[in-house]
């Protein structure tokens, strides 16, 4: 019996192994595979980049141009979040945010950027820039790499300067056309001394409000003016509230591209390298991008039937100029005038 029951034990044994040979011949195992998509997934590195505009304008088409190149360049290893119109920070709040690590890039207004460098201040200074091409010669030349280094000792790495193009002023009161026609009326601006003494030279009171806030503070009458570039003014409807226009070209705005020094230097060196090859890229693009972009949108205002444009004349810029002359002797005195000179003389 004993005999028996070992001899069957072996039997049942040996149809076992015949059954998961054979399975193994009929229904072979594939072989365990590395998924390198997922694989390269676990792996890859996000970057949140927040700002204030509308995607339909340079600085918000310019950011989604940057995060395709971004993942082409790095062959998906690197995804660029972006989050446009204030949705995650207002432009008073994106650079404690970017200091703390919450999000990675922002690309705020110089003129936002000049209590944590003074040096930008000079960028604000009416009337600095001739024309497209000579901003585009400061931005993207040696001037340019030099102002960006002033970053540095603050946590944050420079990689660009944006375009968003030549500002221009808007009232809701009456046309502005002579420095007397500033006298009394309340201005929105930017944060930065130098705008807000712009306009006190002008006889006009200036208030600081954040750029989430305007169209809001617009319509309901907070504000008689305010000044900004036409893709600013045409994609967020501000000339509904601001009917009379003044193509006055006395300013620039543009934007510093930053990114979180610490976290900027956990990146390899090869895709440090692939993301400035982007914004490169992305940045000549917007340079031309933003001229075009105004120039199109200018027309499109020029059709509105309820909106008065007015062409700053050369007699007219003259007496502006006078007004800001004052200005010009204030930051003299505690800027580089070898820095003022570089920017005056650079060409492309």
């Amino acid at each position: 019996m004993k005999h028996f029951i070992i001899a069957s034990l072996l039997t049942i044994l040996g149809l076992i192994v015949f059954i998961l040979v054979d399975t193994e011949t009929i229904f072979p195992q594939e072989k365990m595979t590395v998924d390198e998509e997922q694989h390269g997934l676990k792996e890859q590195i996000h970057i949140v980049f927040s700002h204030v505009v509308a995607e339909n304008t340079p600085k918000g088409l310019a950011a989604q141009k940057f995060a395709e190149l971004v993942y082409e360049k790095t062959g998906g290893r690197v995804k660029v979040e972006v989050y446009p119109n204030g949705i995650l920070y207002s432009d008073t709040e994106e650079l404690k945010a970017l200091n703390a690590g919450e999000i990675q890039m922002i690309a705020p207004s110089y003129s936002n950027m000049t209590e944590v460098v003074p040096e930008w201040r000079i960028l604000d200074l009416p009337f600095l820039f001739r024309d497209y091409d000579h901003a585009k010669a400061v931005f993207t030349g040696e001037t340019g790499k030099e102002l960006l280094q002033f970053l540095d000792n603050n946590n944050m790495k420079g990689l660009a300067f944006w375009s968003n193009g030549f500002k221009q002023m808007t009232s809701s009161v009456h046309p502005l056309r002579e420095p007397v026609d500033f006298k009394n009326l309340t201005f929105r601006v930017m944060s930065g001394d130098i705008l807000k003494r712009q306009f006190q030279l002008l006889g006009a009171k200036p208030v600081t409000a954040s750029f989430t806030d305007v169209y809001s503070s617009l319509e309901n009458h907070q504000f008689d003016g305010q000044e900004n570039t036409i893709s600013n003014i045409y994609s967020k409807g501000l000339y509904q509230f601001q009917p009379h226009l003044t193509l006055s070209n006395h300013g620039y705005l543009g934007y510093s591209v930053i990114i979180n020094s610490e976290f900027w230097n956990s990146i390899p060196a090869v895709i440090q390298k692939q993301i400035i090859e982007a914004m490169h890229e992305t940045t000549l693009w917007n340079m031309e991008e933003s001229k075009k972009m105004n120039e199109a949108q200018l027309e499109k205002m020029k059709e509105q039937a309820d909106i008065s444009i007015y062409e700053l004349s050369n007699d007219s810029k003259a007496r502006w100029m006078t007004k800001f002359q004052p200005l010009y002797q204030e930051v003299e005195r505690y800027m580089s005038q070898e820095l003022l000179n570089q920017i005056r003389k650079s060409t492309y």
